[in-house]
């Protein structure tokens, strides 16, 4: 039992690889190749597509938040002016 510990605690402890396991082919054969080029050259241009999309999203929530506020604005100045120049305590 002694000997089975000790040889597993061994063999996680080592990390290089036992010389008959290595690979002996071209090692320049071991590369993503084109599929790998291709795969990541489609996230990155689906992420920035995502970026642009977002910016023009986050615009236009802008733009309608400060229209929103400025007709909010011409509404109460109407409302004040039809009443008198008082606005309402309701408004405030």
């Amino acid at each position: 039992m002694n000997s089975v510990l000790t040889r597993v605690i061994v063999w996680l402890a080592d990390p290089s690889p036992s010389p008959s396991s290595a690979y002996t082919g071209d090692e320049n054969l071991i590369t993503p190749g084109v599929v790998g080029f291709a795969v990541t050259f489609l996230i990155a241009l689906a992420t920035v597509f995502l970026l642009i999309d977002m910016s023009r999203r986050m615009r236009r929530v802008r733009y309608r938040s400060e229209v929103r506020e400025q007709l909010e604005a011409e509404r109460l100045l109407a409302e004040s002016e039809s009443t008198g120049g008082k606005p309402d305590d309701d408004e405030r």
